[in-house]
Order: structure tokens, then sequence, then C-alpha cells
């Protein structure tokens, strides 16, 4: 019987590692296909490219801003999320996840009747932020603050509400326990969205083709060099991106497990 069991655990176990194994597959062979399909010298050339540098510097500074001004209204929306008691929260919540399901390429479209000319802010500023960096900005935000949102949502949720009305039955104001108490305790949630609203930026094309095809971000380059150019001429622009950006996302997430090790040594 327990020899029984014992295979059973083995089959079900080998089972699972071998869907799972199935998923990783289907991420890491079109990338390493990739990778192995071009030659270091055409990553260099590439890499000295004046115009792919300015693009991808472009990318990194537009993901920026888009997380660091999201960030002012993200994280506090978060907050209400996880511990406000309003009607109408679940609304809230699902119409925030609406660009993860929207066709980017719609999100463009209804952004361009926002940021575009002929739009109230269109009138305020002069030809509005189409073609602009802070157009490009825009887009990417409007597709990527879900993750900030759900993931400041998340953190806040866990963190223990008895903690916070100890120090509100002690005279604390709401201002003061959120920036000391539910703030600090909620950090690696809001990281973690940090992080992927930053990357999920970068990655942006369909809203940001529409609302900005010049200047060229990075994703709009490589189609652009695939269409005109063919396939290697884009590869070799997307491996270089793809090198910067999980170079850059690795530094970020060693860099947060580093604030974590040290938090837990302190406790």
């Amino acid at each position: 019987m327990f020899g029984r069991r014992t295979g059973l655990r083995w089959c079900f176990e080998g089972m699972l590692v071998f869907l799972a194994s199935l998923v990783v597959l289907f991420v890491v062979a079109p990338l390493a296909g990739m990778f192995f399909s071009t030659t270091f010298g055409e990553v260099w050339e590439t890499a000295g490219d004046a115009e792919v540098i300015d693009s991808i510097g472009l990318t990194l500074r537009a993901a920026f801003f888009a997380t660091v001004v999201s960030m002012v209204g993200g994280i506090p929306l978060g907050y209400l999320l996880a511990r406000g008691r309003f009607r109408g929260r679940a609304l809230l919540a699902t119409i925030i996840e609406l660009p993860v399901i929207v066709p980017h390429s719609a999100a463009g479209i209804a952004l361009f009747g926002v940021v575009g000319r002929g739009s109230l802010l269109g009138k305020l500023v002069d030809g509005g932020l189409v073609g602009t960096s802070a157009g490009i900005s825009v887009a990417m935000a409007f597709v990527s603050v879900p993750f900030l949102v759900s993931a400041a949502r998340d953190g806040f949720a866990g963190v223990d509400v008895n903690l916070e009305k100890a120090a509100r039955s002690l005279g604390a104001s709401p201002g003061r326990v959120f920036f000391t108490i539910s703030l600090p305790l909620a950090w690696r949630g809001i990281v973690s969205g940090l992080i992927l609203m930053w990357a999920r930026g970068i990655s942006e094309f369909g809203a940001v083709v529409i609302i900005a095809y010049h200047p060229m971000t990075t994703p709009v380059m490589v189609y652009e060099r695939f269409n005109n150019f063919g396939l290697a001429e884009a590869r070799s622009v997307a491996v270089v991106l793809i090198l910067i950006c999980v170079s850059l996302f690795v530094l970020l997430r060693v860099f947060s497990g580093h604030l974590k090790e040290t938090e837990d040594v302190r406790a």
C-alpha cells in the first residue's frame, strides 16, 4: 500500500513538472531562438547605433516618468481599495483594470481624444501631446497603471488592520498612520507594482504608436525596421532592448531583495 501511494505521488508530481515545463519552454524557446539567431557582431553594431541608443533612452525615460507620476495617485488608490468600505468599490476596481483587457490600439485611439489637438488638453497645450515624449508617457501609464494599483492594494491588504487601529487609539492621525505604519509595511508589494508598471510601460507598442510614431520608442523602432529592412535588423534591435531591460529588471529585483533581507535582519 505504501509503495502504491508513493508511486501515485511520483506520477502526479511528474505530470505537474511536465505540464509546468511546457509553459516554461513556451516562454524560453522564442527568446532563446532569437538570441541564438543573432550574432555578436550584429548586436555590437546595433548597440553602437545612435538612433537605437536614443530610442532606448526615450523608452526608459518615458516609462520611468509614467511610473513616478502614476505613483502619486496609484498608491493612495490602492490603499482606498484595500481599506475603504464604500459603495461602488468593486466597480471602481473593475474600471481600473479595464486597460488590461482593452486592445491597446483601441486604447491609443481613446487617448487620442484626450491628448490630441482637438481635445481640451490640445486647446490648453498648443498641439496637444501627440508626437511628444509626454504623450508617450501618458500612453504607457494608461496601459500599465493597473499593475501598480493592484500590487499596492494587495500590499495594503496584507497589513494587519489591528496595528493601524492601535495607532489610531493612541491618538495618531489617519495621515500619520498611513505614512508610518501602512506604507512602510506595504512597501514590498508597492515596489513590485512599480517594477511591473515600469517594465510594462517599456514594452508598450499599440497605444504608443498611435499617440507618437515619432519620437520613436524602441518597440515602435522594432516594428519600423522589420517593415523596412527585414527580420535581421529588427531582431538585433529587439535583442539589445531585451538585454538592457533584463539587466535593469534583475538589478531592481536584487535591490528590493536586499532591502527585504535588511529589514528582516533589523526585525
